[in-house]
């Protein structure tokens, strides 16, 4: 399974913009999916999980009720809006895709818990 993320940009603070991760090689009805993003000098950090079928969801408490991650399993994408964007949500978005079910809670949250990965769409936004 291949990923690839588009809808990065450059938007200013109090904007929007829409992230997809459209997969192909490869069915992701089956696998729970995650946005992380990395910042200048910092490590990759979660920002959003979902299920397989998109009812559950998990989100960083740093984009909680500003974020909203979905999917479309008929297309093969998944989705993160971001409304209400800050110049500390400047980063490279990356989505990735996990092949098993999670079974333990923290899975979700860490980036080794996932085998595949895209490149990254990178976000700026501005003050």
């Amino acid at each position: 399974v291949r990923l690839a993320e588009s809808g990065g940009g450059l938007v200013q603070a109090g904007g929007s913009l829409k992230l997809s991760c459209a997969a192909s090689g490869g069915t992701i009805g089956s696998y729970p999916m995650g946005w992380f993003r990395q910042a200048p000098g910092k490590g990759r950090e979660f920002v959003a999980a979902l299920d397989w079928s998109g009812d559950a969801t998990w989100y960083a408490e740093s984009v909680n009720d500003r974020f909203t991650i979905s999917r479309n399993n008929a297309k093969n994408v998944m989705y993160l809006q971001m409304n209400n964007l800050k110049p500390a949500d400047t980063a490279v978005y990356y989505c990735a895709a996990r092949i098993k079910e999670y079974t333990d809670y923290n899975q979700r949250f860490r980036e080794n818990e996932y085998d595949f990965w895209g490149q990254g769409t990178q976000v700026t936004v501005s003050s």
